[in-house]
């Protein structure tokens, strides 16, 4: 049997919640965005191979079968136990976040109408409104867009608040990142070869992952795609690599389903740009205390502050040392224990303050995110030491560290790993080199792999 993900239904209302009222009963069912794996195996697993193919060792091979159900039994339990207590309380929660994270955007948008006032040399509602602005959209895309968009918030019935309804402030139109994030990336995660979000297809972040030249410069555009991310992710959700890499093989069909996904995305960005950078700044003009220039640099600043701390901390969950990936075949009929496994095996934490988790969007709890990616998030720091006293009884790695510790870690894995592995025989300088004259006699040096 091979892996697929397969949507709950709202008959399940354990793991989805209450059914659909009858006073709104075209809302859809909760939990319809998140794929969940209901799969189980007909006849045992075999026990777990001591190495992967690669030689790297298997950090559950001490596992057996019957131990790795029993920890899906477990996590079974405690999202219950969760899903069934949701209530007014949390209902309150995002309600708090949303209208907080609209004051703060207002309230600084006005500041900036100010922007051009000078005082003792400086611009205060200039650095004011850039603050608040940058914070309100790190709130708008963490704590509220991404995890309304996974249905967290479904429960509640309330159309303004639902993954089928919710738009964010980001290049990527919610429907393609739902499709990239959470069907793909949450089903198949930190699977070589089918989970694209493993270095998002520019960088190796791996040692399974084979090196070839292009990954000589990663360092370089791993800053760069920090401060553009948001519009990386949408080129990445729209699968623009892919198509550029294959157009001439697609049917005109698939070329034209492209085009329409493409209008989608230039269309996202043209609002957001007159906003930002018209609109805003325009109305700044209009008073004779604002400043059309200072206006449209506090929104360059204020976005460039959203992508940078979102990709840390995208970075930060996903690629420290210690979190494994997994080969393609080693999902072939996989378990929902085993799948649970690979979530716990394949994300890493950071840990801080509550604000601080607020701000990730309680992505600093990604083991646990990615264990019930529709579970509330205010509800990870709760069940985060159950979570890692199962890892810790089994002898599983549970990956934390706090977010200096894990960005350091990260950025010196793309450094490392930008360069070839070490062979005996030769030197990494005698891999690029090759690598590099291959390149320039046009021999796909860019493609081989080493």
């Amino acid at each position: 049997m091979t892996l697929a993900p397969e949507r709950t239904t709202s008959t399940d209302s354990t793991a989805t919640g209450p059914l659909p009222s009858t006073e709104n009963p075209n809302m859809p069912a909760p939990g319809t965005v998140n794929s969940r794996l209901s799969v189980t195996s007909a006849e045992p697993r075999p026990q777990r191979p001591e190495f992967k193919k690669s030689g790297r060792p298997n950090p559950a091979a001490h596992l057996t079968p019957e131990q790795i159900e029993e920890i899906g039994h477990e996590l079974d339990a405690i999202r219950a136990e969760v899903m069934e207590s949701r209530g007014a309380s949390d209902a309150a929660y995002i309600r708090k976040v949303i209208k907080t994270q609209r004051y703060l955007e207002m309230g600084s948008r006005a500041a900036l109408l100010f922007s051009g006032v000078k005082y003792k040399g400086v611009r205060p509602f200039w650095w004011i409104g850039t603050a608040g602005l940058g914070v309100s959209k790190i709130l708008e895309n963490m704590e509220i867009g991404h995890n309304v968009m996974h249905g967290q918030w479904d429960w509640m019935r309330d159309p303004k608040i639902h993954s089928t309804a919710w738009e964010w402030d980001n290049a990527s139109p919610s429907s393609q990142w739902k499709h990239s994030h959470n069907e793909i990336h949450h089903t198949f995660t930190n699977v070589l070869g089918r989970d694209n979000d493993l270095g998002y297809g520019i960088l190796r972040v791996d040692e399974d992952q084979k090196w070839t030249l292009f990954y000589l410069f990663q360092p370089i555009w791993h800053v760069a795609n920090a401060a553009i991310f948001e519009y990386s992710i949408a080129a990445y959700d729209l699968e623009l690599g892919g198509y550029l890499a294959k157009r001439k093989r697609l049917s005109d069909e698939d070329k034209a389903e492209f085009r329409k996904n493409a209008q989608e995305v230039v269309a996202k960005i043209k609002r957001q740009a007159t906003r930002d950078y018209v609109l805003h700044p325009a109305l700044a003009a209009a008073t004779f205390t604002g400043s059309t220039r200072h206006t449209l640099t506090a929104n360059i600043v204020a976005n460039l502050i959203r992508n940078v701390w979102t990709n840390t901390v995208i970075i930060c969950g996903h690629f420290p040392p210690d979190i494994e990936t997994f080969e393609k075949t080693s999902i072939e009929g996989e378990t929902r224990g085993e799948w649970y496994l690979r979530q716990m095996l394949g994300s890493g934490n950071i840990h801080g303050s509550k604000a601080m988790h607020v701000m990730t969007g309680n992505l600093s709890h990604q083991i646990e995110h990615h264990l019930f990616p529709d579970m509330p998030s205010n509800r990870y720091a709760k069940i985060a030491p159950k979570i890692r006293d199962l890892m810790e009884r089994h002898d599983l790695h549970y990956v934390t560290g706090s977010l200096p510790k894990q960005v350091a870690s990260v950025y010196w894995k793309v450094v490392e790993l930008s360069l070839p592995p070490k062979r005996e025989g030769t030197t990494r300088r005698a891999t690029i080199l090759r690598a590099a004259k291959r390149a320039i006699k046009g021999k796909g040096g860019q493609g081989r792999r080493y």
